[in-house]
């Protein structure tokens, strides 16, 4: 997109929202990208970059992690990766090793339902593939902390593997030495030391003749003088030795390993890559979150539609402060392309001016806005703008000079594809010529079929507005009674200046307002009056208005509770009606049950006993419960006849009752809260709380 002036999107703060994207971003490659971030044209990239933050922003939002944990900025490390002869260290290693694993976390969480539902953020690792050698070449030869492992060669196996003996050894032989010192009283306080990677003995100065070995060095107090034992010398030489193989040894391998990933420099590189457009897609994410944005619905050719849009940076201000920030609806169509506000200072033109200016370059830099889900926007190839004093020292032009210079340029280059804006129109000059050239200037924008918005207090332009083809009025509401902005704009009329009501307000005496009156054109007075009462009957229809739809809303609400007690009712009765119909109660359903674990009873005690005669007349009892009932009543009688109930406590060899169906028996065995009850030839499982102890009446 061409910008005119170069300061343009300086103008409408569009560096401020670059800031707030560098924040967000933890990557040096997000960060430089969102600083220099471009405003784009094509429709096709412009999707893919709105759909990425959208999907990114719908992760976010519901609470899921996208693993881009990653943050460390290793492309000094990749290059030299990919020069011959380099090497790297574990530390680098460790790094790349990092990038591989979460490369590796990203395409596992792409599974093919995720890479179906977030189409745009698969688009940025299509062209790339996962390669497994890279973390287990890495693996192979370091540890976590980035340590060669001892098994990384065989050589370095066995220059380790002597270094542990010959240290041990040394270990042995010194602390042997340090004793013999100690007992002979010639060790210092501090009994061992290390210089030059070697091990010494800490002996009092004036000692050190009688100690036999390679004297180090003194301390700085000359009491203490530092030596090697005569009998450690060649195994600190020795492990000297070792140490120095180790070395060269390690160094060789990392020699190897860099050699070995070299193959794979571009495909890191395009990894890193991958991390950063991540990190920058996230940026914009978190923003789009703090904006409270959404993705509009994107057009290709000149077109406008915001609903309920705001101005983010304003948004962000009065969020942090707790105050609310009025939306703005705009449509710019092929119908009406040039709006042209009109109303009182300080009433919210400019910012309704720049709100959508900074919008439309956001959107085209691929960031979300704003607006409510429904928007549509449009893709232009020019954005002009002209606001505020403009005058140049350098040149010698006046601020009207200025102004009119900058219009030249927007009717020479303006086209279908421009999108305007410009702040006072025909200010700087008298009313009266200024005014001419201001309508002169539209007319030729409007013949263009350019797209723009106008501010001006100029009552012609006011009037043209109505006249010109493709020119639509708008004003920005104003509470005449308390004389304050109401920073709401109204479509399709004009506004007043409130010059005289603010004058009154105020408080400057009567007799000046009236003088200034006089001195006014009649109609130019009428013309404002009338504008001032139209506005105000529009907002008294606008509150009627609301008042409407609250009591349709309330009407509404009112119907959804009705409908929602006569389903409860009519579900009630129908549930009453399947009661009766069943006639199926919780005592009949209780009984079903009972029935059903005495039939699993018996089919126990089938298997169990020898006399199957008795067991098929417990069936036959327990399925015709009126000979069930009968034979009870009879036993309970019989048994009522001869036991008698006694309290204590059962125990194995005692009577009892059984309180189901009045039998006798013997307990046998008592297994937990079950005892095994022996009736007749048959031993029963029976629980304890189903049985009382009795015993024999005595004969009368």
């Amino acid at each position: 997109m061409k910008l005119f002036p170069e300061s343009a999107a300086v103008q409408l703060e569009f560096d401020k929202v670059k800031d707030l994207l560098v924040e967000h971003c933890k990557s040096e490659y997000g960060k430089s990208k969102a600083a220099s971030l471009r405003i784009h044209t094509r429709k096709d990239f412009l999707e893919r970059e709105l759909n990425q933050s959208n999907e990114y922003m719908l992760i976010a939002g519901a609470g899921q992690h996208f693993p881009n944990d990653y943050v460390l900025n290793i492309q000094k490390d990749l290059k030299l990766l990919g020069i011959p002869g380099a090497v790297l260290v574990g530390d680098q290693f460790m790094s790349i090793r990092k990038l591989a694993l979460s490369l590796q976390s990203i395409f596992r969480w792409f599974d093919n339902e995720r890479r179906l539902a977030y189409p745009a953020l698969t688009h940025v690792i299509e062209d790339t593939y996962y390669e497994k050698n890279i973390l287990e070449w890495i693996d192979l030869v370091l540890d976590e902390l980035g340590n060669v492992k001892d098994n990384a060669s065989e050589e370095l196996q066995r220059i380790r593997m002597a270094l542990f003996r010959k240290r041990n050894e040394l270990r042995r032989v010194f602390e042997k030495v340090i004793a013999r010192l100690a007992k002979q009283g010639y060790t210092a306080d501090i009994d061992e030391s290390f210089s030059n990677g070697r091990r010494v003995v800490a002996v009092f100065s004036e000692y050190k003749r009688q100690v036999k070995g390679i004297l180090h060095g003194e301390s700085d107090t000359r009491k203490t003088a530092y030596i090697e034992p005569e009998e450690t010398t060649e195994l600190n030489n020795d492990i000297f030795s070792l140490e120095n193989e180790e070395r060269k040894e390690v160094q060789r391998i990392f020699r190897k390993l860099t050699a070995d990933l070299s193959v794979y420099a571009h495909l890191l590189q395009g990894y890193h890559t991958i991390i950063g457009e991540y990190d920058f897609i996230r940026a914009k994410a978190l923003l789009a979150l703090d904006m409270n944005a959404a993705m509009p619905t994107l057009m290709d050719k000149a077109h406008i539609e915001l609903i309920n849009a705001y101005h983010p940076l304003l948004y962000l201000y009065n969020k942090a402060a707790n105050k609310p920030t009025i939306p703005v609806t705009i449509t710019l169509n092929d119908k009406n392309r040039i709006l042209v506000i009109s109303g009182p200072n300080a009433g919210g033109k400019t910012v309704t001016l720049k709100t959508v200016g900074l919008l439309q370059i956001m959107m085209q830099s691929g960031l979300l806005v704003p607006v409510g889900g429904l928007s549509q926007m449009g893709i232009f190839k020019q954005l002009m703008i002209h606001i505020g004093d403009t005058q140049s020292l350098e040149f010698e032009l006046s601020t009207y000079s200025s102004h009119l210079k900058n219009m030249r340029h927007f009717m020479e280059v303006a086209n279908g594809k421009t999108l305007f804006f410009i702040d006072e129109l025909g200010s700087g000059s008298d009313p009266n010529l200024g005014g001419a050239f201001a309508e002169v200037i539209m007319e030729e924008l409007a013949h263009k079929h350019s797209f723009g918005i106008v501010t001006t207090h100029y009552l012609n332009l006011k009037v043209m507005a109505n006249k010109v083809p493709g020119i639509i009025n708008g004003a920005m509401a104003f509470d005449e009674i308390n004389l304050l902005p109401m920073y709401r704009l109204i479509v399709g009329k004009p506004g007043s200046s409130y010059t005289f009501s603010i004058a009154e307000r105020i408080g400057l005496p009567k007799h000046l307002i009236n003088k200034a009156r006089k001195l006014v054109d009649e109609e130019h007075f009428t013309l404002d009056k009338l504008l001032n009462r139209t506005e105000q009957d529009l907002r008294e229809l606008e509150q009627k208005e609301k008042e409407l739809h609250k009591l349709i809303r309330e009407n509404e609400k009112l119907k959804k509770e009705m409908t929602q007690v006569m389903d409860k009712e009519r579900h009630r009765q129908q549930v009453e009606i399947l009661k009766q119909q069943n006639q199926l109660t919780d005592e009949k359903l209780a009984n079903l049950k009972d029935l059903e674990r005495k039939i699993r009873q018996i089919l126990i005690d089938w298997r169990k006993a020898e006399d199957k005669a008795e067991i098929i007349k417990q069936m036959h009892n327990l399925l015709f419960k009126k000979k069930e009932q009968v034979v009870v009543n009879k036993l309970a009688k019989k048994v009522e006849g001869k036991y008698k109930e006694v309290k204590g406590e059962i125990v194995v060899g005692a009577k009892v009752k059984l309180k189901k169906n009045y039998q006798v028996g013997e307990v046998k065995e008592i297994r937990g809260k079950r005892a095994v009850v022996q009736v007749g030839m048959l031993p029963m499982s029976v629980e304890m709380n189903d049985l009382v102890l009795v015993e024999e009446k005595a004969a009368e």
